[in-house]
C-alpha cells in the first residue's frame, strides 16, 4: 500500500498557509475534480476524495495542529476525516452532489453547512423584525440645547390576540416538513445548486397548526406607536440615534428590530455651522467701520453679545467670540466659538446734505486713507504702462 500524500502537497500549499489560502486552493481544486463535473472519471473522483480529506483536516485548527505534529499517524485510530460521516469508501459521501461543496464554500453567505445551534440562530435571525428608519428634522437651536421629540411610527407590532406567538390555541410551532426546519429548499440543476426560501414556512422553518385569525399566524399586526426621542445637545447633521427593540416586531415571537433616527438640521436665517463653531455675517455701518464702535450680535443661545469694531474695519474682517458656538456633544459643558464676519454697508438714499458732506470728505481725503483701492489702481497703472512699452 503506497504512503499517503502530504495534505499540504495535495492542496498545493506550504505548511504555514493561512485559512484563507487553504480555502481558496480547496475551492479551485474541488471545482476541478468534483464528480458532478467529471461523471464516470474514477481518477477525478479519487483526487476529489484526497482534496476533501486534506481540507477536512487542515481547515480545523485542532486537527491541523495534530497533523503538523504527528502527520498521518495522528488519525490512524479512527479519528480521521470522515469519521461519523458514513457513506462512500474513505468516509466521503457524494449523495448530496455538488451541493455539499457548495455549502462548504459558500455557507457563510448562504446559510450553508450549519449544525443545530447555527440553524437555530439562523431561524432566530429569520424571525427577527426589520430595522426601521425615521428621518427627524430639528432646528439649529434645538440641536444646540437638545430636546425631547415625540414621533409616530406605523409598523408591525406584536399581535395582542395571540401574544405574538401566531398560534390561536397556544400550541408551539412545528418543524416544517417540507424544508426540515432549515427555512430553505435546494434544487439541483446540473452543475449548479439553487437555494430558495421555503414556500411552506416562508423561511421561518416552522409552521403553525392553528393560525391566529387576527394576524394569520404571523404573530404581528401593523399599528401606530408613539415614541419619545431624546435629542442630545450638540447633535449634528447626519447623526444616527439607535432605539434598541423599537423596530418591527419579530414573526411568531421573534426578537424585534431596532429603530434608527437620522437627524437633519434645518438651515438657519443667520448662522452657518462648521463642526462645533458658528459663523455669522453681520452688516456694519460705513461710519461705524470707519470710526470704530460697538455693536450687538445675536448668539445661538438666544442672548446678545457685544462686539467691538475697530476703526478702519473692512468687509471680510473676522472677529472671534470664544465659547459662543455649538454645544460639544462629546464633552458636556463645553462649546465651540462664534466667528463674526463684518460686511461694511454703503449708505443708500442719501439726502442732499449727506451727499455734499461725502463729496467734501472725498475732496479732503489724504493719501493712505484708502490703502487697498490706492494699491490696486497703482498696480493697474503699472500694468497698463508695461503694455504700452
Amino acid at each position: 500500500m503506497s504512503a499517503k500524500r502530504d495534505y499540504y502537497e495535495i492542496l498545493g500549499q506550504r505548511k504555514g498557509a493561512n485559512a484563507e489560502e487553504l480555502k481558496k486552493a480547496y475551492r479551485k481544486l474541488a471545482m476541478q475534480y468534483h464528480p458532478d463535473r467529471n461523471p464516470g472519471d474514477k481518477e477525478a473522483e479519487q483526487k476529489f476524495k484526497e482534496i476533501s480529506e486534506a481540507y477536512d483536516i487542515l481547515k480545523d485548527d485542532q486537527k491541523r495542529a495534530a497533523y503538523d505534529r504527528y502527520g498521518h499517524a495522528a488519525f490512524d485510530f479512527g479519528g480521521g476525516p470522515g469519521a461519523g460521516r458514513g457513506g462512500a469508501a474513505g468516509g466521503f459521501d457524494f449523495s448530496g452532489g455538488f451541493s455539499d461543496i457548495f455549502e462548504d464554500l459558500f455557507g457563510e453567505f448562504m446559510g450553508g453547512n450549519a449544525g443545530a445551534g447555527q440553524r437555530g440562530a439562523r431561524q432566530q435571525q429569520v424571525n427577527r423584525g426589520n430595522d426601521l428608519r425615521y428621518n427627524l428634522e430639528v432646528s439649529l437651536e434645538e440641536a444646540f440645547k437638545g430636546d425631547q421629540k415625540t414621533i409616530r411610527v406605523n409598523a408591525a407590532s406584536g399581535c395582542d390576540t395571540c401574544k405574538g406567538s401566531g398560534s390561536a390555541d397556544g400550541s408551539a410551532p412545528e418543524t416544517c416538513s417540507y424544508c426540515q426546519g432549515s427555512g430553505k429548499v435546494r434544487m439541483q440543476q446540473g452543475f449548479f445548486t439553487i437555494e430558495r426560501t421555503c414556500t411552506q414556512c416562508s423561511g421561518v422553518g416552522t409552521v403553525i397548526k392553528t393560525p391566529c385569525k387576527s394576524c394569520k399566524g404571523t404573530g404581528r399586526l401593523r399599528k401606530e406607536r408613539t415614541l419619545n426621542v431624546t435629542i442630545p445637545p450638540g447633535v449634528d447633521e447626519g447623526t444616527r440615534i439607535r432605539l434598541t427593540g423599537e423596530g418591527e416586531a419579530g414573526m411568531r415571537g421573534g426578537p424585534p428590530g431596532d429603530l434608527y433616527i437620522f437627524v437633519s438640521v434645518r438651515q438657519h436665517m443667520f448662522f452657518q455651522r462648521e463642526g462645533q463653531d458658528i459663523h455669522c455675517k453681520v452688516p456694519v455701518k460705513m461710519t461705524t467701520a470707519a470710526l470704530g464702535g460697538n455693536i450687538e450680535v445675536p448668539t445661538i443661545d438666544g442672548t446678545r453679545a457685544k462686539l467691538v469694531i475697530p476703526a478702519g474695519a473692512q468687509t471680510g474682517n473676522q472677529f472671534r467670540l470664544r465659547g459662543k458656538g455649538m454645544t460639544n456633544v462629546r464633552s458636556k459643558g463645553t462649546r465651540g466659538d462664534m466667528y463674526v464676519q463684518a460686511i461694511v454697508e454703503t449708505p443708500v438714499s442719501l439726502t442732499k446734505q449727506q451727499r455734499e458732506l461725502l463729496q467734501r470728505f472725498d475732496e479732503e481725503a489724504k493719501d493712505g486713507s484708502s490703502p487697498e483701492s490706492e494699491s490696486f489702481f497703482k498696480k493697474a497703472k503699472e500694468m497698463w504702462d508695461d503694455l504700452k512699452d
